[in-house]
């Protein structure tokens, strides 16, 4: 099966630069990169909302302490 990709100029310049050190087509090398990502693609990012900042969970410091661990601050939770 065909495909055009359209790539800039300079990737294009050293994919078929490293194609020809390598004794290799063009398609072979584009090809082999290809099998690489699909071969171990990236973790899915959670999505659900409230999961969707977990990634940046604990990268900030309020200078506020964890307040669960004052019962202070934990007084009528859950209750109307």
């Amino acid at each position: 099966m065909k495909a055009t990709v359209d790539l800039p100029e300079e990737v294009l310049r050293r994919a078929k630069a490293e194609a020809a050190l390598r004794g290799r087509k063009l398609r072979e090398l584009v090809l082999e990169g290809i099998l690489r990502v699909l071969e171990r693609p990236e973790p899915i990012r959670a999505t659900h909302k409230k999961d969707r900042f977990a990634d940046g969970a604990g990268i900030v410091n309020s200078g506020v302490g964890d307040l669960s661990s004052n019962p202070k601050h934990l007084e009528g939770l859950g209750r109307d």
